[in-house]
Order: structure tokens, then C-alpha cells, then sequence
């Protein structure tokens, strides 16, 4: 992940605004009448459609891997989130973007965290042990 100050803010307006975005298209219409388990279904699918050409848009200005993986784990989770959350009770359109766009930043820093974790060795091949 590129650690710029342009990719930065790049990466964070990307994915709270996919968020947000999600937020409020899947909340226009998940109402109560829904299962919890089809609201939640619905409302990936409609992330991932929401989230893959932004992605694709913005890939040529901060990077296509970049910005792949966290915006469309962006719009998949905040799809689901808030389909299942507007299926249990009613939802304002603020309180959706809200939800969405916080899901965005979390995504975001789980995206970083995991990837830190990785450069520093985390995650490394380990030799097999004899006998096993």
C-alpha cells in the first residue's frame, strides 16, 4: 500500500464515500418487510455492483491494487450491514451514510493494519519440520 500523503487521502475518500454511497442505495429499498438473511445477501450484491466501477474510476489516479481490495471490501460489507440493520428496524437515509462511510474507514484501517503486519514478516513461509 502506498504510503504518500495523496494515496492516503485517496484511499480514505474512496472508501468512506463507496460507504456512504452503499449505505444509502441499499436503504432505499431494504425496509422491514425483508428477511434479515436475504437483506444481507441483497445488499453485498448491490455493494460489490456499487463499489466495482468506482473502483475501477478512481484505480487510474491512486493505484489499481490499492484501491481494489479495500473499496470493494468496503462496498460488500456495508452492503450487508446495512441491509441487515435497515431489515430489523427503519434507518434514516444520514443514519445509512453514516454507517456506511464508518464502515469505510474501518475497512481502511484493517486494510493498513493487516498490511503492516505483513511487510514486517507476519506472515512468512516457515520451514516444515522434520518428521511431520
Amino acid at each position: 500500500m502506498e504510503r504518500r500523503l495523496y494515496f492516503l487521502i485517496g484511499d480514505l475518500l474512496s472508501n468512506v464515500g463507496v460507504g456512504a454511497l452503499v449505505g444509502l442505495a441499499v436503504a432505499l429499498f431494504v425496509n422491514g418487510a425483508w428477511p434479515v438473511v436475504l437483506a444481507t445477501i441483497i445488499g453485498m450484491h448491490v455493494g460489490d455492483l456499487i463499489a466495482l466501477p468506482v473502483a475501477f474510476a478512481l484505480s487510474a489516479l491512486f493505484g489499481a491494487m490499492e484501491l481494489m481490495l479495500p473499496v470493494m471490501l468496503t462496498g460488500m460489507i456495508a452492503g450487508m450491514l446495512v441491509g441487515m440493520w435497515a431489515a430489523m428496524m427503519p434507518l434514516s437515509g444520514g443514519s445509512t451514510a453514516v454507517l456506511g462511510g464508518v464502515v469505510g474507514l474501518m475497512v481502511l484501517v484493517v486494510t493498513y493494519a493487516l498490511n503492516a503486519y505483513v511487510r514486517a514478516g507476519g506472515l512468512t513461509a516457515k520451514e516444515p519440520r522434520a518428521g511431520c
